[in-house]
């Protein structure tokens, strides 16, 4: 763009004016052209420039305020050519005006993007930076300053708003410690790089620099807001990022992310967990450096208990597309976990043993993972893709102690057997031999007693020890009532009618509990002598004898049996005897009170 010009007002004010100027007269010409190429702000600012050397009342915003005072410095415009000159009138505009106000300093900062070659000599982005820092570390809810400009609007005890901005007796609205998050966003990269490292060595707590960082990633990285389908409750942010309409190229995307990853704070539970399943799965669809990704996956491992079963399942997104989830990644998470819960001395063996875990088991870490893992599991196993060995892997991975109960990881063995009925029978026993069968509540073992795939050697462990979780019930429950009976002889003296009637109803709900006990005991006997009359019509087709199964299983199933039988006549004799004392004691307290 050309300007045609008066020599004598921009001489007047420039010292670079003046000897290109100068230069330019030597030739003999009245006219002299002057080029300027490297201008700060180009033809828009140097038009500015011209008419504060013409005498036009110059203003100054924060939009401008940075090239004016480039082009100032470049221009040599100093109090040598003039007092009052443009170097003056712009510094002390931005040190008096703009560094002082929050969305000044912002819209300054981000006009410091073109004048990169003059920011170590002027120190206009660190000034900006440090502004806003400043600004950010400080209470809101003390300085009052941010809510003026966010349109919150300070308010009279009676609610009207004041007009001429004078306070009297109004109060400023409370604001939490996110309200920079979306304006810090608007900037580029470097500089909000720049103003992290400020904030934080001016001792800023680490989760509100989580929660920028996880604003600003939600903002530039597209990927995140699908994987993660809805917005995080458990962020510290309040307001959504407002999506971009062009969003950024596939390798500006990669770039960004393993500048998150560097800067996120490393500590337990700063990040929501689902953050950062979303960013590994943007990374795993941008297939960004196998590091950054083995990054994401300690992250997870450290905070696991804190995840959900939506969050491990990441789909697969390699080419081979060999199973429907990504099993591979979630051992990785799940081990990385497991080496953090050894180092930080999780509920292991040896603690449980020696009574130094006061919390409830089912609240542990390592027991809310094997929860998770088993639910994981059960829904991987339908999968027809997933093969055996990486299904055993992930199963057997989580420790013994950490399942107080194995109903969850014996539902996902019968997913497992359902959707891939080709195993042969040997395989089936090896899965099966992931599970503990004493471990399995008594409806788990109910239900496995009828399960047609489950492998013969198997059924019968089930049905064995859940025959000896029956007859611990029973023993415990004659235990209680051989109490209730000894603490009313104790209390026989001055019995009320109303503790009678107590007692004896607590009694009849314990004998109609026996009852259905001793019913399922029989039930178990009949399975078991139906399955020995199988098993003796197998052998001899096969010449396979009740002898060999006998020691194949270790146990002798006839003796358990009998053991059975005898004990149920024993109970029922027992239960009689009780009856009639019972009786016996009625009389004789209608006696007393006669």
């Amino acid at each position: 763009m050309s300007f045609h010009l008066h020599k004598f007002p921009l001489l007047s004010r420039s010292g670079v004016m003046e000897r290109l100027i100068a230069e330019a007269s030597e030739e003999g010409e009245e006219k002299c052209s002057i080029c300027l190429p490297d201008i700060p702000g180009g033809a828009k600012t140097f038009e500015l420039v011209a008419k504060f050397c013409y005498g036009v009342k110059l203003e100054l915003t924060a939009s401008n305020v940075v090239y004016l005072r480039c082009a100032a410095e470049h221009l040599e415009m100093t109090e040598e050519y003039g007092e009052g000159n443009l170097i003056t009138k712009t510094e002390t505009f931005l040190n008096q005006v703009v560094l002082r106000n929050w969305k000044d300093s912002l819209r300054a900062l981000q006009t410091c993007d073109d004048i990169i070659s003059y920011d170590d000599e002027l120190n206009v982005t660190k000034r900006c930076i440090e502004s806003l820092a400043m600004k950010a570390s400080t209470d809101p809810n003390l300085s009052g300053w941010p809510i003026m400009e966010y349109g919150g609007p300070m308010q009279s005890p009676g609610g009207s708003v004041l007009w001429n901005g004078i306070s009297t007796g109004a109060r400023v609205k409370n604001t939490s410690s996110d309200w920079w998050y979306e304006d810090a966003s608007t900037l580029s990269f470097p500089r909000y790089k720049r103003l992290i490292a400020v904030m934080e060595s001016r001792g800023i707590r680490q989760e509100i620099i989580a929660g920028s960082l996880t604003f600003y990633a939600k903002k530039y990285l597209p990927g995140l807001n699908r994987c993660q389908g809805a917005t995080d409750t458990n962020s510290s942010t309040c307001v959504a990022p407002v999506a971009l309409e062009a969003p950024p190229s596939e390798e500006d995307q990669k770039l960004l992310l393993e500048e998150i990853d560097r800067l996120l704070p490393i500590q337990k539970g700063l990040v929501p967990t689902n953050f950062l399943f979303g960013l590994l799965q943007t990374a795993l669809i941008l297939r960004v450096s196998p590091s950054y990704i083995s990054n994401f996956e300690k992250r997870i491992g450290m905070q696991l208990d804190q995840a959900t079963l939506e969050d491990l399942l990441i789909p697969n997104f390699s080419c081979s597309m060999e199973t429907l989830y990504n099993v591979d990644c979630v051992q990785q998470i799940l081990e990385h976990f497991l080496a953090m819960d050894q180092i930080t001395g999780g509920a292991s063996p040896s603690l449980v043993d020696d009574g130094q875990i006061t919390a409830s088991p089912s609240l542990t870490p390592v027991t809310l993972v094997a929860k998770l893992i088993d639910g994981y599991l059960a829904e991987v196993a339908s999968d027809v893709n997933l093969k055996l060995p990486k299904f055993q892997a992930l199963a057997a991975s989580v420790p013994d102690y950490a399942r107080h109960l194995d109903d969850g990881l014996y539902r996902a063995v019968d997913i497992y057997l359902k959707s891939h009925p080709w195993l042969s029978e040997s395989e089936k026993e090896q899965l099966c031999q992931l599970m503990d069968c004493q471990k399995l509540s008594l409806e788990a073992c109910t239900h496995a007693a009828q399960n047609e795939r489950l492998p013969l050697r198997i059924v019968v462990q089930i049905l064995f020890f859940e025959q000896l979780q029956l007859r611990t019930s029973i023993t415990g429950c004659l235990l209680v009532s051989d109490n209730l009976d000894g603490s009313r002889q104790s209390g026989l003296a001055g019995p009320t009618e109303r503790g009678w009637a107590s007692t004896a109803r607590e009694n009849q709900v314990l004998k109609v509990g026996m009852d259905n006990m001793r019913t399922r005991v029989s039930e178990l006997e009949k399975e078991c002598s139906n399955m020995k009359q199988e098993i003796e019509r197998l052998g001899r087709v096969k010449s396979f004898t009740w002898g060999n199964v006998s020691k194949r299983f270790g146990f002798k199933l006839k003796s358990r049996m009998c053991s059975a039988q005898e004990g149920s006549i024993s109970n029922q004799n027992t239960e009689s005897r009780k009856n009639e004392k019972l009786k016996d004691r009625q009389g004789q307290h209608k006696k007393n009170s006669t």
